[in-house]
């Protein structure tokens, strides 16, 4: 079993915790590092290597991101993409995708990827800030 994954919360880049062993994963924060592949890069052949893994998995990804540049989502599609693979080889992937209610950037941004990644189970979370 692949060792769980906490990386603690800066200003410019999110919490991630991924508990491999629970197929529970949370990216939550805001995400503008300096280096973007410099800090996904290792996260992603992580996902990856826990995806190889994975056979007819319940995974649950839950993404909760106020704000990321554009050299995240690039590094965000290419998780995606691997979790939309893994989605078609028969595990069963449940995106949470949660954003404020009133930013209609986030919103778009999912259901970009709800069109993008139809194998993916996108659930779309409204949060109110309020």
């Amino acid at each position: 079993m692949m060792q769980n994954l906490f990386i603690a919360a800066t200003p410019s880049t999110p919490e991630i915790d991924f508990r491999f062993d629970q197929h529970l994963l949370l990216i939550k924060g805001e995400s503008y590092p300096e280096n973007a592949s410099a800090f996904y890069g290792g996260l992603l052949e992580r996902v990856q290597q826990y995806l190889a893994q994975c056979r007819a998995a319940n995974i649950e990804l839950n993404v909760s991101l106020a704000y990321f540049n554009s050299s995240s989502t690039k590094l965000l599609f290419s998780m995606f993409d691997a979790f939309h693979q893994a989605a078609q080889a028969g595990n069963r992937i449940t995106l949470n995708w949660f954003h404020d209610a009133d930013d209609d950037t986030l919103y778009e941004f999912g259901q970009e990827l709800h069109a993008d990644y139809p194998a993916i189970h996108f659930v779309d979370v409204p949060v109110n800030t309020d």
